[in-house]
């Protein structure tokens, strides 16, 4: 590398924030503590994965199997937090915040493709790589190494700024670049988020036992009924879920509105009736769910969740109407 020698965290952080992410750190790449690299197979090995498969490679133990030349990896985050509420009653489906507007992905990737094409021009022989959810990474874990925020006793990373809103990505480049200070844990003895998980998914603080998970049923759970132990606690969720979130107290005092305008929802995403998704068609769900990271989430899968939250309900009312 020539004059590629002189650029510095500063100025990457710099452009990174000109390209309008919220957040950004930079982590020094080594390999991982082997407590770090033991607490992911202890998780694994309990089958909290339930069956994401892809939660098993092992380029998530070794981010040089992803990036063999990478020295550095540079953390970003976008805050996706608004203000809208969701309408009260149990004739509407749920749909977590993240799924509201625009696909995260399309939105990341565009900004990180950004970056990585900034470094790159600045030398040839300057490499990148560039994820956003969509590579073997523990982003969460890297978030945290470079200053990002904290991984919470929900698993979630906690900003100081933004709370738990964010969408992460990252850059890896063989760039040697200074690195940030890591986040220290700010969760004190607050269990807010493990009292308030209907199905105590959140099994010890810090971990997450996917099989109880209501977000991971929803958008993952391609079985054709859902678990009889899951579908009593739906609680109107449809599409992911927020509860531990929206109890979080950094979320409550700290969330700010963001200023990425495609996150913002979509009219008909924050108030759907569970009769309507219950029915809609394929041709419907294409419509309705362009450009959007509910797309993972199939017409048949979201039908089915529609049903099981009218079913919760159909028997409660008759479990209430038995008792007069």
């Amino acid at each position: 590398m020539n004059e590629c020698t002189s650029i510095n965290s500063i100025v990457v952080k710099a452009k990174a924030k000109e390209l309008g992410f919220h957040e950004v750190g930079i982590a020094a790449v080594a390999d991982l503590e082997a407590t770090e690299i033991q607490k992911l197979r202890d998780w694994l090995k309990m089958g909290y994965h339930a069956d994401m498969e892809w939660m098993k490679n092992p380029r998530r133990e070794n981010i040089s199997l992803v990036m063999p030349e990478v020295k550095s990896l540079v953390s970003v985050a976008l805050n996706y937090y608004t203000s809208y509420a969701r309408p009260q009653g149990d004739e509407y489906g749920k749909i977590s915040r993240y799924g509201w507007g625009r696909d995260y992905h399309r939105v990341m990737h565009k900004k990180l493709k950004e970056l990585a094409s900034w470094l790159k021009s600045l030398d040839a022989d300057i490499k990148v790589l560039y994820y956003a959810d969509t590579g073997p990474i523990q982003d969460k874990l890297w978030a945290e190494k470079a200053g990002i925020g904290w991984i919470a006793k929900n698993g979630n990373v906690i900003t100081r700024k933004y709370g738990s809103w964010v969408f992460l990505g990252e850059v890896l480049t063989n760039l040697e670049l200074e690195k940030d200070q890591p986040s220290t844990q700010h969760c004190g003895t607050c269990t807010r988020c493990l009292q308030a998980c209907p199905t105590g998914a959140i099994t010890e603080p810090f971990v997450v036992d996917a099989n109880r998970c209501i977000a991971y049923h929803t958008i993952e759970n391609r079985d054709q009924e859902l678990p009889p132990d899951i579908k009593p606690h739906l609680q109107g969720w449809v599409a992911g879920c927020d509860i531990c979130q929206d109890v979080c107290p950094w979320n409550q005092r700290f969330a700010q509105v963001t200023d990425v305008t495609d996150f913002h929802p979509y009219p008909k995403n924050l108030h759907p009736k569970l009769v309507e998704l219950a029915q809609i068609s394929d041709e419907e769900w294409d419509k309705r769910f362009t450009a959007s990271a509910l797309r993972r989430i199939k017409p048949e899968m979201l039908r089915r969740n529609a049903r099981a939250n009218l079913d919760v309900s159909k028997h409660n009312n008759d479990r209430e109407s038995n008792n007069f």
